[in-house]
């Protein structure tokens, strides 16, 4: 990193990971000195106000005001730097982002759903096709609602919170949203996008760094925003196969197991007011016949 650029390292950016990162970098590295030395030159401006009109070199108002033009040159040459900034830059850059994606047979596509207070990732798994998925069977089990019935469904990867993608390739996610809106923010990919209910909106970015990176919701989104974070894994080739693989056989063990039996399930509380299980395998000892008088405890009548 060069010396201008810690700046941006100064005020807590965290090191980029992504091929684009350091387009983003370079545009705020330049707009925290051109925010510095306008914050330094405001500060010596004021202080000299205070000094040159002083009450006791001005006891009387000056009506007329000033009638230099330096100010007017100062504040048109900061306008016309925002502008280059915004219009030569950043409005590139932003459309470069949303309008050039990578092609989609070279990447790797991901659907997040994002949900208080937390990140579903889907991967359509080694047959490259997402399953059908349906609203109505969306589940604490099935969060979403992905048809087991549908081939196409059988390798797919539900995986929450934490996603594995590899090093040096383009990663497209797909974002949408269960409840409120959420934002998808990864600091160090230099990439953020919200999650809006009923929309599925993209981004992509391209890991140039394997590591874990925190991902975080960049939206207030209720009374548990704080804990809604995950991760994004990235791997090598090699061991981001072998987790794909891993995933695509664990998720085929949990589709083949038998469906649980109705009632309570396993590990769980039964609610309030619902009848124990225990107390049902026998009948209560209220209902049971009293024992005869003349009985004795071998069986034999007094």
């Amino acid at each position: 990193m060069s010396r201008l650029a810690l700046i941006n390292e100064f005020f807590g950016q965290p090191p980029n990971a992504s091929e684009h990162g350091y387009q983003i970098d370079h545009i705020l590295e330049f707009c925290h000195w051109f925010m510095g030395a306008l914050f330094v030159g405001w500060f010596v401006f004021f202080i000299y106000v205070l000094f040159r009109y002083h009450r006791s070199r001005h006891p009387v108002a000056d009506h007329e005001g000033v009638t230099s033009g330096i100010s007017t040159h100062l504040e048109f040459a900061v306008v016309l730097i925002e502008a280059v900034l915004l219009i030569g830059f950043a409005v590139p850059l932003w459309a470069k982002r949303v309008n050039q994606f990578p092609e989609t047979r070279d990447a790797i596509l991901v659907h997040t759903v994002g949900q208080q207070f937390n990140w579903t990732h889907h991967l359509p798994g080694p047959d490259g096709t997402f399953g059908r998925r349906d609203l109505n069977l969306v589940s604490n089990s099935n969060p979403l609602g992905l048809d087991n019935n549908d081939p196409a469904a059988k390798d797919d990867i539900v995986v929450p919170g934490e996603l594995h993608v590899p090093v040096n390739r383009s990663v497209i996610i797909e974002l949408s949203s269960k409840d409120v809106i959420h934002n998808f923010c990864l600091p160090h990919m230099r990439i953020a996008q919200d999650a809006i209910p009923g929309s599925i909106i993209p981004m992509w970015f391209k890991p140039i760094k394997a590591g874990t990176y925190e991902v975080i919701c960049g939206q207030l989104c209720g009374l548990g925003h704080y804990s809604m974070k995950g991760s994004v894994v990235v791997d090598t080739p090699e061991d981001y196969q072998a987790w794909l693989k891993e995933r695509a056989e664990m998720a085929a063990q949990s589709r083949a197991a038998p469906p649980p039996t109705p009632g309570s399930s396993p590990g769980t509380v039964p609610p309030p007011g619902a009848p124990n299980p225990a107390n049902q395998a026998a009948p209560p000892a209220g209902n049971q016949p009293a024992p005869s008088p003349s009985a004795s405890p071998s069986g034999e009548s007094q």
